[in-house]
C-alpha cells in the first residue's frame, strides 16, 4: 500500500458531504486520491476509535451501525450508520487500505446521550436515536436548494446535480462539487443561522478542537470527511477559548460502544431517520453499478419480476430503457434517475399495474440487505450465546419477514421454539407467533422472524439479567412474579414460563400465583386466570415438562370458580356484566375440560352441578341460564326433554321478553352451533316460533336487535333450512331429538335414516380423524 504524504496538501480539505449519498462517496474517493492527506478526520463519536480497526475485518460487511449506550441504562443508545456507499465508510476504507491516521471528531456519545432530549437527526446529521425526537424542526438544506434551483423534489435535485455528475475524470477538479456545496451551505447559514439548533454549534465547538488537535499533529496535511452542513462552521475563524466555552459543563454519561449490523430498510427516511434517503436499494446499486446503471437496473427488475412468476422478456428490458432514457431527455435530466426508471417499469413491465411496482419498490429501491459484523467485535455475554445458539439451531438473522413452522416433537424445532418464547419473555421480539397452517395439534407453532437492528439494544438491555439466554429469561421471570399485582399477570407469566422451559423460575411463580389467588375473591378474575392455567397444563404434555405443581394451583382455582359463581350470576347484572360473565363460564368450561390428573372427574361433575345450578335459578340472566343450558347439552348431561322443559320456561309468558332473548342467544347464538341444532330438534325449534309468534309488538321491536344478532350470525345454509321449516310449520310437541318427530322430511332430507349411506361416509371420517379405515 503506498502511504500519504503530507506535502501533498496545501491545506486541510474539508469534504462536505450528504450522509448515504454514492455520488459524495464517490468524489470523496477522487478527493483523497488526489489530495493525500496524513490523516483522515471524520464526524462520528470518538468512542468508535477503538473500533475502527474492525471496519477492515473480512467478516465486517455494510450496511453496520456503530451503536453506543449508556452503560447504566442501555435503552438510552443511538447509531450511526454506514453503507458500502456511505462517504464516511468510503474515507474510513480509504485510510485504512493506505495506513492513514482515521479518527473520529464528532461531539462524544458520553455528552449526546447524557442529554437524550437536545438531539436527533436533522439537517445532515448521521446519529440515529431510540430516545426522544426533539422539539424544534430542523431546517432541511437539500430541499432549500432544490426549490432555489426550481426543482419541487430534493432527491431528483441531489441526483442531477451530484449522483449523475459527470466530470469525475483525471482532468477535472476533484474538489469542485465540495466547494460548490460549501459555498451554498455557506449562504444558507447566513440566510437561516444554525438552522435552529443550539446543539450543532456545540458539535461544531467540538470538531473545531479536534482538528486544532490534528493541525499540532500533521499540520495541515489532513481532512475532514463531514455533513456539508458543518463545513462553514468549521471553516470559520474561531478562538479555542470560545470553544471551550460551549463545551465546559456539559453533562456526561458512562457509555459503551459496539458495532452491529444494519439494514438498508434502516437507512430509508421513511423508517423515522432524520439523515436517511428514500431509496438506499437504488443508491446501492447506482454505487455499485460501475457502468450502464440503468440497464443493469432494469435487468435486476427483470429478474425480480421472473422470480414472482410474470412474463418478462428481455424485450421488455430493452424497451424499457429507451423509454426511461426518453423520458429523461423530455424532463432536460442529464441520465434518467429512480423516477424515469420506475414510469419505465410501470409502463412496460408491469403493464400499468402499481400493484407489482410496490414489489419493486421494496426489493430493489428500498432493500432487504443485513450486513454482517465479524466475532470480534464487543457485544454483552447475553448478546455471544444468543449468537452460539443462533449458529447452533441454524437460525439465521434476516431483514426480510421469514415464516417459521416448527414441529416440537423434533428435538431441534423444540430448542428453536424455547429460544424464540425465551427471547420473548425478555423483550426481544426477533419472533412473533403467527396462526399455524394446515394444523391446530398442541405440538404446532408457526413464527414470524424479522431481525431489526434496535433488537441489539433490547438485548444490551437484557444483558443486567444474566449472561445466558436461560439464565436471564429465569431471573426476568422471577422478578416479574415478584412484582405482579393482579392474578392474570401471574397466569399468564405461568403460561410463558412452559412454553420458554423456564423449569427453575416456576417455583417462584406458582407462589407468587398462589398467594395471590388466596387473596382474589372476584370471581371474574379467578374465572380469567384459569384457561391460562389449563393452556399452560397442555403445553407442559407437549414439551415433556413437569406441571404438577401447576396442576394443582389449577385444580383448586377450579374449585373456588365452583363456589364463587352461582351468587354471582344472581338478579341486578346489567347486559354487559351478563355478557362477561358468559364468557367466563364458556372458558372455565373449556378449561375444565383440559384438567387432568386424580381429581378431574370429580370436578366436572361439580362443575356439570353448577351449571345445572344456573340452568335452572330464574334469579340468574337468561343470556347465563341459556348458556348453561347449552353447554350440559352438548356435554351429554342434559337429556332433550329437559332441555325442551327449561327452554319452555324462560320463553314462557310470564318471562320477560329482554330475558327470554337472552335465553335464546346464550343457548343457540352464532358460533355455538345453534343453528344446526336447532334444524335438527324441532321441538326446540317450535318453542322458540311459538313464543316469536307471542311477543308483543312493542317487546319486539326491543328485543329484534338481540335476534338479529343471534340468527344473524348463522351460515347461510342454516338460515335457509330455518327458513324452509319455519314455512312448514314445526313437528309439534310430539317431536324428539336429531330427526326423530314424526312429521314429514323438510326438502333435502330422507324420511327415515338410511344406514347403507350412512355406513358410506365411515372410511372417510376416520381418515379425518387420522385413523386408519376400518
Amino acid at each position: 500500500m503506498s502511504t500519504a504524504t503530507a506535502g501533498a496538501v496545501a491545506g486541510p480539505v474539508l469534504l462536505g458531504v450528504r450522509h448515504h449519498g454514492p455520488g459524495s462517496a464517490r468524489a470523496v474517493r477522487t478527493a483523497l486520491d488526489a489530495a493525500r492527506p496524513a490523516a483522515v478526520l471524520i464526524e462520528g463519536p470518538p468512542e468508535g476509535d477503538a473500533l475502527l480497526a474492525l471496519a477492515a475485518d473480512p467478516g465486517m460487511r455494510p450496511p453496520v451501525a456503530l451503536l453506543a449506550h449508556a452503560a447504566d441504562d442501555p435503552g438510552r443508545a443511538a447509531f450511526w450508520p454506514l453503507a458500502d456507499f456511505s462517504p464516511e465508510w468510503v474515507a474510513l476504507r480509504w485510510a485504512q487500505e493506505r495506513d492513514v491516521p482515521v479518527r473520529f471528531i464528532d461531539l462524544p456519545a458520553a455528552h449526546s446521550l447524557a442529554a437524550p432530549g437536545d438531539g436527533g437527526a436533522g439537517g445532515e446529521e448521521t446519529g440515529e436515536r431510540t430516545g426522544p425526537a426533539p422539539d424544534s424542526v430542523r431546517l432541511d438544506p437539500l430541499a432549500v436548494l432544490a426549490g432555489a434551483a426550481g426543482y419541487e423534489d430534493p432527491e431528483r435535485w441531489w441526483e442531477d446535480v451530484v449522483e449523475h455528475r459527470g466530470g469525475t475524470g483525471p482532468a477535472a477538479d476533484p474538489l469542485g462539487v465540495f466547494e460548490a456545496l460549501g459555498e451554498a451551505m455557506g449562504a444558507l447559514r447566513e440566510e437561516y443561522g444554525a438552522g435552529g439548533h443550539h446543539r450543532d454549534l456545540v458539535r461544531e465547538a467540538y470538531m473545531r478542537q479536534r482538528m486544532r488537535a490534528a493541525r499540532r499533529e500533521f499540520g495541515d496535511a489532513y481532512a475532514v470527511v463531514c455533513g456539508a452542513w458543518h463545513v462553514p462552521a468549521l471553516r470559520a475563524k474561531t478562538t479555542a477559548t470560545a470553544d471551550k466555552a460551549l463545551l465546559t459543563g456539559l453533562p456526561k454519561v458512562k457509555v459503551e460502544t459496539t458495532w452491529v449490523p444494519w439494514t438498508h430498510r434502516r437507512l430509508a427516511r421513511a423508517g423515522g431517520y432524520g439523515a436517511g434517503i428514500t431509496s438506499p436499494g437504488w443508491y446501492a446499486h447506482l454505487f455499485a453499478a460501475r457502468d450502464r446503471p440503468v440497464e443493469r437496473w432494469l435487468t435486476k427488475v427483470a429478474g425480480l419480476l421472473r422470480e414472482e412468476d410474470r412474463q418478462v422478456s428481455p424485450a421488455h428490458v430493452i424497451e424499457s430503457v429507451r423509454l426511461a432514457d426518453a423520458l429523461a431527455a423530455m424532463r432536460g435530466r442529464p441520465v434518467p434517475g429512480l423516477t424515469e426508471t420506475l414510469e419505465a417499469v410501470r409502463a412496460v413491465m408491469c403493464d400499468g399495474s402499481d400493484v407489482p411496482l410496490a414489489l419493486i419498490e421494496d426489493r430493489l429501491v428500498v432493500g432487504e440487505v443485513l450486513g454482517e459484523v465479524p466475532d470480534a467485535a464487543p457485544v454483552v455475554p447475553l448478546q455471544r450465546d444468543l449468537t452460539r445458539q443462533q449458529r447452533s439451531l441454524r437460525l439465521k438473522t434476516e431483514a426480510q419477514d421469514r415464516e417459521l413452522e416448527l414441529d416440537l416433537r423434533k428435538d431441534t424445532d423444540a430448542a428453536k421454539s424455547l429460544l424464540l418464547h425465551r427471547l420473548r419473555l425478555l423483550g426481544i421480539d426477533w419472533g412473533l407467533p403467527a396462526a399455524s397452517r394446515g394444523s391446530t395439534g398442541t405440538f404446532r407453532e408457526t413464527w414470524r422472524l424479522r431481525w431489526e437492528p434496535e433488537l441489539a439494544v433490547r438485548v444490551a438491555e437484557a444483558g443486567i439479567w444474566g449472561t445466558t439466554v436461560l439464565g436471564a429469561a429465569t431471573a426476568r421471570a422471577e422478578a416479574d412474579a415478584a412484582g405482579a399485582g393482579e392474578l392474570g399477570e401471574v397466569t399468564a407469566l405461568a403460561e410463558r414460563c412452559l412454553l420458554a422451559g423456564l423449569a427453575e423460575a416456576l417455583p417462584a411463580v406458582l407462589r407468587a400465583l398462589a398467594d395471590l389467588a388466596a387473596l382474589d375473591t372476584d370471581v371474574a378474575g379467578l374465572a380469567e386466570a384459569l384457561p391460562a392455567l389449563a393452556r399452560s397444563l397442555r403445553y407442559g404434555d407437549v414439551r415433556g415438562t413437569d406441571a404438577a405443581a401447576l396442576a394443582k394451583v389449577a385444580a383448586g382455582l377450579a374449585e373456588r370458580i365452583c363456589v364463587a359463581l352461582p351468587p354471582a350470576c344472581a338478579a341486578g347484572l346489567d347486559a354487559d356484566a351478563a355478557a362477561e360473565l358468559r364468557g367466563h363460564v364458556d372458558g372455565v368450561h373449556t378449561a375444565i375440560g383440559l384438567l387432568g390428573g386424580d381429581g378431574a372427574d370429580g370436578l366436572r361433575e361439580r362443575w356439570s352441578a353448577v351449571l345445572r345450578t344456573l340452568a335452572g335459578r330464574d334469579t340468574v340472566p337468561g343470556l347465563i341460564r341459556g348458556r348453561a343450558a347449552r353447554l350440559l347439552l352438548d356435554d351429554g348431561r342434559l337429556p332433550p326433554g329437559e332441555t325442551a322443559r327449561l327452554m319452555g320456561l324462560s320463553l314462557s309468558p310470564a318471562s320477560a321478553p329482554a330475558d327470554a332473548a337472552g335465553w335464546i342467544e346464550g343457548f343457540a347464538g352464532g358460533g355455538t352451533g345453534g343453528g344446526t341444532l336447532l334444524v335438527h330438534d324441532e321441538r326446540l325449534l317450535g318453542l322458540i316460533d311459538g313464543w316469536l309468534v307471542s311477543v308483543p309488538e312493542r317487546a319486539f321491536i326491543d328485543v329484534l336487535p338481540l335476534l338479529r344478532r343471534t340468527f344473524g350470525a348463522y351460515e347461510p345454509g342454516v338460515k335457509r333450512t330455518l327458513g324452509e321449516l319455519a314455512r312448514r310449520g314445526p313437528a309439534g310437541a310430539g317431536a324428539g331429538l336429531a330427526g326423530s318427530g314424526t312429521g314429514a322430511a323438510p326438502p333435502g332430507f330422507g324420511a327415515e335414516l338410511d344406514p347403507v349411506r350412512a355406513d358410506a361416509v365411515v372410511d372417510l371420517v376416520h381418515l379425518l380423524l387420522a385413523g386408519a379405515p376400518s
